[in-house]
């Protein structure tokens, strides 16, 4: 859970910092949307094809390693020449990337079957935690002692988290492979089909993997915007709107640990998940019709159903394509289905961007990413349990 905390916490830092940026660097506004899609793109390519490294460094030194090329991308961000906060962005995808799949293959080893919904979502819920952290801290240290004492703060918070991984690494890693640990195994065809491949061995995982792309999409529309569109269509100044930004967070953590939790109850992470995927659609409507005459409370509110239902969703989601893939391609089945969420995650921003810089309009991405839970919920409407 501290590494996927961290590992959020570098991966929020763009968005939470943007508007700050923005003026500093002189970004337009559209740059944070495209700068988050490029990151998870590069969480993508891991996924596709880092599943050597997890299983050849073992999960935990996976994850270090992604923090420390993290601290790499942190570093280059401000870099004086153009093309440095687009590679930066990369490597922070890359660095984000080893989280799911390492995650999973230790939560598979060490959790019991009855609460694993629960289990699955606590880790998840490191992934809002790291958000709100990034809410909390980066704008409100960026304000008082500047963007670039913010940026050292990240690098300090990722390598104290690599070092304390260590105390772990040797007991938890005992399993690795390093026969695996050859570049040709991590471009080679047949592993970057693999995790694909690993979708189709169990039923209704790829039904499911389409279902986490569309919420994907919405809950990287409310991530990459959320703060931008707080100060830029309802003038709320960027400490205010990183706090606003702060509650979803830490609502989808409690959100993801109750929606685990009642999963595990009702035997059924399908029925849960569509619940999550109805009430997305209607809080981001919600988002939608914000105007600055509303009070900080009504916008505090929609923050708080945003972060139970618009990120609620994922744990158990990853926790339902665990249970329904073969044991022995669990690491390479969750890789599958978080390409697809990942690519909603490159959509949803992307989308947003496009029809923010068309119609100069910030209502109307939000209807247009309002559809996508949706068409989630249309898709495991009428999915058997497993």
């Amino acid at each position: 859970m501290l590494l996927q905390t961290t590992s959020s916490f570098l991966n929020q830092m763009l968005p939470t910092l943007a508007p700050i940026l923005r003026v500093e660097l002189g970004w337009p506004d559209t740059m944070v949307g495209y700068l988050v899609a490029l990151g998870t793109a590069g969480a993508i390519v891991f996924l596709m094809c880092g599943s050597p490294l997890v299983r050849g460094a073992g999960s935990i030194r996976a994850v270090q390693i992604g923090l420390v090329l993290g601290m790499a991308g942190v570093a280059l961000l401000p870099a004086p020449f153009a093309a440095a906060p687009f590679v930066a962005s990369v490597m922070i995808g890359l660095a984000y990337g080893p989280s799911t799949p390492a995650g999973s293959d230790v939560l598979m080893r060490y959790s019991p079957a009855r609460h694993r919904s629960l289990i699955f979502s606590l880790k998840q819920a490191g992934v809002p935690l790291g958000g709100a952290a990034a809410g909390l801290i980066l704008p409100a240290l960026a304000s008082t002692v500047g963007w670039r004492a913010a940026l050292l703060a990240v690098g300090a918070i990722l390598l104290a988290t690599v070092l304390l991984a260590q105390t772990v690494r040797k007991r938890v890693d005992a399993r690795r492979d390093p026969d695996q640990l050859r570049l040709r195994l991590f471009l080679s065809p047949a592993n970057i089909r693999q995790p694909f491949a690993a979708l189709r061995a169990g039923p209704g995982l790829q039904r499911l993997a389409f279902a986490g792309g569309f919420l994907a999409m919405n809950q990287g529309g409310w991530n990459a915007f959320l703060v931008t569109y707080l100060v830029g269509a309802v003038h709320l100044s960027p400490m205010a709107a990183g706090m606003v930004f702060a509650v979803m967070q830490v609502a989808g953590a409690m959100g993801r640990i109750g929606v685990g939790w009642l999963a595990d109850r009702v035997g059924s992470g399908l029925i849960v998940t569509r619940l999550c995927a109805a009430f997305a659609g209607a809080v981001t409507l919600a988002l939608g019709l914000a105007r600055p005459d509303w009070p900080l409370a009504a916008l505090l509110g929609i923050a708080l159903l945003a972060g139970l239902t618009v990120s609620g969703w994922n744990g158990i989601q990853l926790a339902e394509i665990a249970r329904r893939a073969p044991r022995h391609l669990v690491s390479e089945a969750t890789s599958g289905g978080s390409v697809f969420v990942f690519l909603g995650f490159v959509a949803g921003p992307s989308v947003f961007a496009t029809l923010l810089a068309v119609t100069g309009r910030y209502d109307l991405p939000c209807f247009a990413i309002a559809i996508t839970p949706l068409l989630a919920l249309a898709l495991v409407a009428r999915m058997p349990p497993a």
